[in-house]
């Protein structure tokens, strides 16, 4: 898949990628609070797209990092951060997904300029996956808000066999992702880049949605403890390791999950 136009005008750089992350969606049940939370914590600018104004694009810089949508206008779903995976056929990946025990939630369904479909894995994470053309260029997109996206899962390398086959990582597909072991982590990396992670431990039918399976966004920010802070003061909750941690595990408003990184340390 390639990067081309953005959704609203003019040519972005081409950069082919596939199975790797290249959007991230947040279903909430409050659109006006979730933009003024995120707008205090991350400091994102709004903006209505061609899907509606149920669906809002926040920007850094000028550059289109996440959307946000109503949980009324995709279906039946808690308030969540989604990972969306870049594929060059939505029916032919949500077929590999179900024939390896996989679910799907909704979908593929068409969002001009592509089509889009909400799935599980086996032990439940949920994901997303896109084909078309993507919201912006997809260097400055990964750069500009998600670090990169770790799975927490009860088993990675059961997980990355999943995964692996689903989203054809270190396959030869044009633009696929490479796989490597670190850390007691499974690694994809993108043209060198680290793009995703996935970590055993969570557990399969905890009640703590921070526990059981889940893809978790982690967003690069300047200052940490700022954005526990203003968090907290905005009606959300920050859990850090200690004063000068350079990551912390935030909630929303609406309790949707995510983790802010320091620069430098994903």
């Amino acid at each position: 898949m390639k990067s081309g136009r953005t959704l609203d005008s003019g040519v972005v750089s081409s950069h082919s990628v596939c199975g790797a992350p290249c959007w991230v969606s947040l279903t909430t049940r409050d659109l006006r609070a979730a933009q003024e939370f995120y707008h205090a914590v991350l400091g994102w600018e709004w903006h209505v797209g061609r899907l509606g104004r149920q669906y809002k694009f926040a920007r850094v810089n000028g550059v289109p990092v996440a959307g946000v949508a109503t949980v009324a206008s995709i279906g039946p779903k808690a308030a969540a951060w989604t990972p969306y995976f870049a594929v060059s056929n939505a029916d032919e990946t949500v077929s590999r997904s179900q024939e390896r025990g996989g679910t799907t939630a909704v979908g593929p369904i068409s969002f001009p300029p592509g089509r889009a479909a909400l799935l599980a894995d086996r032990d439940g994470a949920v994901f997303g996956i896109w084909e078309g053309e993507l919201v912006a260029d997809w260097e400055e997109w990964r750069r500009a808000a998600p670090v990169f996206v770790r799975l927490h899962t009860r088993d990675a390398f059961d997980a990355a066999m999943f995964y692996g086959e689903v989203l054809r990582w270190a396959t030869s597909a044009p633009g696929c992702c490479e796989v490597d072991y670190e850390d007691n982590e499974v690694v994809l990396r993108s043209q060198g880049d680290v793009v995703a992670r996935i970590h055993s431990g969570a557990v399969e039918a905890a009640p703590d949605p921070t526990i059981r399976p889940h893809w978790r966004i982690h967003f690069t920010v300047d200052d940490v403890e700022a954005c526990a802070r203003a968090a907290r003061a905005h009606g959300g909750t920050a859990h850090q390791q200690g004063v000068g941690s350079t990551e912390a595990i935030l909630s929303d408003p609406d309790g949707a999950h995510f983790t802010v990184t320091s620069k430098g340390a994903g």
